[in-house]
């Protein structure tokens, strides 16, 4: 029970460090056309990894379902410039037809 609460401890001062380092960072480096690309480029790569883990993976083994069809579905509509709620709820109607089947 204590090394639980030493690993408790020593994430928090890790999060805290390294919060610590990022508002550490000079002015100019965020400036930086590189630094502001790089930050403009982050949110979309964290969100394709996001999705691809949510309809890929199934625990530890990668699992090709519903979920990849309603990917598909979405996929079309956002080409299509189809609202985000109806193309939410179609994806979903789409996935439960599919496990129906």
């Amino acid at each position: 029970m204590t090394a639980l609460w030493g690993g408790i401890v020593v994430m928090a001062v890790g999060c805290f460090a390294l919060k610590y380092a990022g508002l550490s960072v000079p002015e100019r480096v965020l400036q930086h056309p590189l630094t502001v690309r790089a930050v403009e480029l982050i949110p979309a790569g964290l969100l394709g990894a996001l999705i691809a883990v949510q309809v890929f993976a199934d625990g530890t083994s990668v699992q090709l379902d519903a979920r990849l069809l309603a990917l598909g579905v979405a996929a079309v509509l956002l080409a299509l410039r189809v609202p985000f709620l109806p193309m939410v709820v179609a994806a979903a109607l789409v996935a439960a037809l599919a496990r129906q089947l």
